[in-house]
């Protein structure tokens, strides 16, 4: 053979064995848990049973300083926009009439799988929506979608593939936790089925463990009396776990304002309340067992080990006191189909340990959520935390690279503004190799900024500006706004050149259609 062709077929047989080699572009499986504590998991010092979930803590990173919004609707929008809500309109901004839980995504405000389609994805949704438009619209190939939030033994309103389904009927055995989980299950027997030349994107919004208070019994069973030494002691007995684990180091937040001490209630309250907790880790711990099983299919696939897993929560544990759906029958065995109960502050508190406030606000303990990732061909780490802070705008950018693409520049003829959040994949590697000039809030009127590690927050706009220095006070216990009022004022400043910006995204294009 001549020297040119033993060249070339060396060339080839190069050439094929680097495509033989070369990395498949990961599954992508985005897990949401709703309302759920920063420290409820086992892996992050919560008394709920969650193997699951501590296995992949296990074997790939925790994240102790992640952020969500404070709420679900504008966390969803971020999540799968890569845009803070107020820029796309998914959250209240003053002076934007068009902007709120109602308002509708600029026509630039693409959703996730719209990008990842160009790089060869099927995309897949499961369980709670809260967006505006509907899944498939959002670029979607297959969705079920909740709109009912108040009933997970029978819920009303829901939709397969944005058709709308009938009502369950009650005493059926329906449990929403396992349906979200058997139609995740179901899109990924039809993806290895048909589809198995493809990446896929499956996103996995669970309601639990957002109120109401409805478990499995036998799940129930398995916290009797765990919590009945009540919100003080425990809080202070899962600090202790979470301090031994590696989790925090910082001290004990108050008690939520108008929470009595425990040993005040009478031995009647205590039982009432301690159930309620008792349900709340039921809803984690079936939660779990579910993700057990997704896992376990893609186990059966042999897609576990390049399949980059997200698993947080939507915003902090919730502090609402709510009464909807069917009501509460206070004779009915709390947890079951009539009864509709919260947690509430005590419990919320405790949850969120040890941090301060809850959902809707925008101290620490209404934005910070456990954020595990799990992705054995990409990540070597296996066990490790990570302190670098981020942000629920940073999945995006995260995803798209490593996919191997990256967001376009333009949509349909008009430019897309660029988005706030950065890729966490050096910080997959090596920790704090990811730097955010500033992590930013704005929810019902509780504001905050991040920069570096100060943080400038208040609770509503009347409310005087509190300062913290994170790197030694997570918790917010000590406000030293009074000692450093020039850092309270470059802060507050920066929050404000912020708003101002995202005012003026939110109005751009304003009426210019999708």
């Amino acid at each position: 053979m001549h020297r040119p062709m033993i060249f070339l077929s060396f060339l080839f047989t190069l050439a094929a064995a680097r495509a033989q080699i070369a990395p498949a572009k990961p599954n992508i499986l985005i897990i949401l848990a709703d309302d759920m504590g920063y420290s409820d998991l086992g892996s992050f010092g919560g008394e709920a049973q969650t193997p699951n979930l501590d296995g992949l803590a296990k074997n790939g990173l925790r994240f102790t300083q992640f952020y969500n919004t404070a709420r679900c609707w504008p966390s969803r929008a971020a999540i799968l926009t890569g845009y803070y809500a107020q820029q796309v309109r998914r959250d209240n901004i003053p002076g934007v009439k068009i902007a709120g839980p109602a308002g509708i995504r600029p026509a630039w405000g693409r959703l996730l799988p719209d990008f990842l389609r160009p790089l060869g994805y099927r995309s897949y949704h499961s369980g709670k929506w809260h967006i505006d438009g509907t899944p498939l619209e959002g670029g979607f190939d297959r969705s079920y979608r909740l709109e009912d939030t108040d009933r997970y033994f029978n819920p009303k309103v829901h939709f397969e593939d944005d058709i709308r389904l009938p009502p369950v009927p009650p005493d059926s055995g329906f449990y929403l936790t396992t349906h979200i989980a058997d139609h995740a299950i179901k899109c990924l027997k039809e993806h290895a089925d048909k589809y198995a030349d493809k990446p896929f994107f499956e996103y996995l919004a669970f309601t639990s463990p957002h109120f109401p208070l409805h478990a499995l019994p036998e799940d129930i069973a398995k916290y009797k009396d765990r919590f009945r030494d009540g919100w003080d002691k425990l809080r202070e007995e899962r600090l202790k776990r979470m301090k031994s684990l590696g989790i925090v180091d910082c001290e004990l937040s108050e008690r939520t304002p108008g929470v009595p001490a425990w040993d005040t209630l009478s031995a009647e309250e205590k039982d009432q309340w301690q159930i309620r907790m008792s349900i709340h880790a039921a809803m984690v711990d079936r939660m779990d067992q579910e993700i057990g099983r997704v896992l376990d299919q893609l186990r059966a696939m042999k897609a576990m080990d390049n399949t980059l897993i997200f698993f947080l929560s939507d915003n902090g544990a919730s502090a609402e006191k709510v009464l909807r759906g069917d009501g509460n029958d206070p004779t009915a065995p709390p947890g079951s189909a009539k009864t509709f109960l919260c947690i509430e502050p005590g419990w919320a508190n405790f949850a969120n340990t040890p941090l301060r406030r809850s959902k809707i606000f925008v101290h620490e303990g209404g934005i910070s959520t456990s954020l595990i990732v799990h992705w054995p061909a990409g990540i070597s780490a296996k066990g490790e935390f990570r302190r670098n802070p981020g942000h629920v705008t940073d999945l995006v950018p995260t995803i798209l690279e490593a996919a191997g693409g990256k967001k376009p520049d333009m949509w349909n003829g008009r430019p897309i503004p660029p988005a706030p959040g950065h890729s966490l994949l050096p910080a997959f590697a090596k920790d704090g190799s990811v730097d955010h000039e500033y992590l930013w809030w704005y929810h019902s009127d509780n504001r905050a900024i991040r920069m570096g590690d100060w943080k400038l927050v208040s609770a509503g706009l009347d409310s005087p500006w509190e300062l913290y220095n994170l790197s030694t006070d997570r918790s917010e216990t000590h406000d030293l706004s009074g000692q450093y009022p020039e850092k309270v004022k470059e802060l507050a400043d920066a929050w404000m050149s912020r708003l101002d910006e995202f005012r003026g995204l939110a109005e751009k294009d304003a009426g210019v259609g999708k």
